[in-house]
């Protein structure tokens, strides 16, 4: 049986200066394949190299991944500052056009940390350049130092609406999460609705209002273990069901998608 295709956004890396790249972490694949059970393909997110609708056309679905660079906040109306840091403005022209048009088509996503501000941003919303210099906010960057399990551990709680999207898809009103950003939502964009949060009040979990199909995002990584977390199985189990469902076009959507 042919799997249905997911496209993973890419983002360039200099693995060996001055040699760049289109890179995406082997478990972003790793999540699509064994957990989503859909074929995973990397996506150079640059205008130079693909357009929208052609990776809508040869794409079933979309896994907006996390990445070093943010995005650009003249893309939310406010002046560049050295908080924001670095960005990607490729990657840019790619993910904010395609957000707008799967949501207009019904097309499934997942957006991923910067994925997640992505979708925020591509709503109209606005961006906070750095959340642990906010009043009351902790860090929620990982840490600098240690191992890959110390930097992915489980940071913090985040509570869902009570019977929202994600309590029922997750079958709990709070569950534990890692943390590795700096920037977050300052301002939801239209039809944002903020499902999830952190105990400092930082949006953790998103979708978009009356979308026709999958708009799940979410502020941490759940594609970290993702075949064996209680918390990344369901949403990647979930977005895999939303995307055979957009491929077959006859299946009827699980209910447990509707937002």
């Amino acid at each position: 049986m042919t799997r249905p295709v997911v496209g993973i956004i890419g983002n360039v890396n200099l693995p060996t200066e001055p040699y760049r790249a289109h890179l995406s972490g082997i478990m972003n694949s790793h999540a699509v394949a064994d957990v989503a059970g859909c074929l995973p393909l990397i996506v150079p997110a640059d205008p130079h190299f693909v357009t929208v609708a052609e990776l809508m056309d040869r794409c079933d679905g979309f896994l907006l991944t996390g990445g070093r660079p943010n995005v650009h906040p003249s893309e939310y109306g406010e002046e560049e500052t050295e908080a924001h840091g670095t960005f990607d403005r490729c990657r840019d022209a790619i993910t904010l056009p395609l957000i707008r048009a799967c949501v207009e088509r019904g097309q499934p996503f997942l957006g991923v940390c910067r994925g997640f501000q992505e979708v925020n941003v591509a709503m109209g919303g606005t961006l906070w350049p750095e959340i642990r210099d906010l009043p009351g906010r902790m860090n929620h960057r990982m840490p600098p130092d240690g191992t890959l399990e110390e930097k992915f551990a489980l940071r913090h709680m985040v509570s869902f609406t009570p019977g929202g999207v994600f309590a029922r898809l997750m079958g709990a009103d709070a569950v534990m999460t890692n943390s590795l950003h700096g920037q977050g939502i300052k301002t939801p964009g239209c039809r944002i609705v903020i499902d999830g949060t952190a105990p400092d009040g930082t949006p953790e979990a998103i979708y978009v209002k009356d979308a026709p199909g999958f708009t799940l995002s979410v502020q941490w990584h759940p594609e970290y273990n993702a075949g064996i977390d209680p918390v990344s199985r369901p949403l990647f189990h979930a977005f895999g069901d939303a995307v055979r469902a957009w491929a077959g076009r006859g299946m009827a959507e699980p209910a447990r998608l509707r937002a």
